[in-house]
């Protein structure tokens, strides 16, 4: 099991959400100490809450094993709860995606990790938020990170993109 971040990680039409941040993930994950019982990392709905330290999230989960899944996006803030799904790349969002990517190597993760969500680009239309090109670039850049990890540590791990 790979239970998903609520998105966005507060209330919405007065309902509570449950899985927003780390603490919240500490107690669903202590329900049961299983490693079958784990969590999808979204970088996108943990990183709509500002508070959340997604590295330290992905480290700390990562070493016991309980992150099965990745989703991995931007976002660009435009107030303090307003944003947007921006481009994959650090300098056009509001996330560290090197130091994302690093964490996730760090904890030698080897679960699917996949670009999350895409901008209509390039005159694409299709269903918003699920852009195939965008989409491409996003996994091309996240491959392009991992190698430049690998070759910085010299570790040469094959990620499962």
């Amino acid at each position: 099991m790979a239970i998903h971040p609520d998105d966005p990680p507060w209330p919405v039409f007065g309902l509570p959400r449950v899985i927003t941040g780390r603490e919240n993930i500490r107690k669903f994950l202590d329900l049961n100490k299983s490693r079958y019982n784990g969590i999808a990392v979204c970088t996108g709905s943990l990183g709509a809450n500002r508070q959340n330290d997604i590295p330290a999230i992905i480290r700390e989960f990562g070493r016991e094993g309980r992150i099965h899944f990745a989703h991995i996006r931007n976002l660009k803030f435009t107030s303090e709860r307003d944003f947007y799904e921006s481009a994959h790349l650090s300098k056009c969002g509001s996330l560290d995606m090197f130091e994302i990517v690093k964490a996730f190597y760090d904890v030698e993760f080897d679960g699917y990790m996949r670009p999350d969500h895409g901008r209509m680009i390039w005159k694409e239309t299709g269903r918003p938020g699920y852009g195939l090109y965008d989409r491409a670039l996003g996994a091309v850049y996240l491959q392009g990170l991992w190698e430049a990890i690998d070759k910085m540590t010299n570790k040469y791990r094959n990620p499962a993109f």
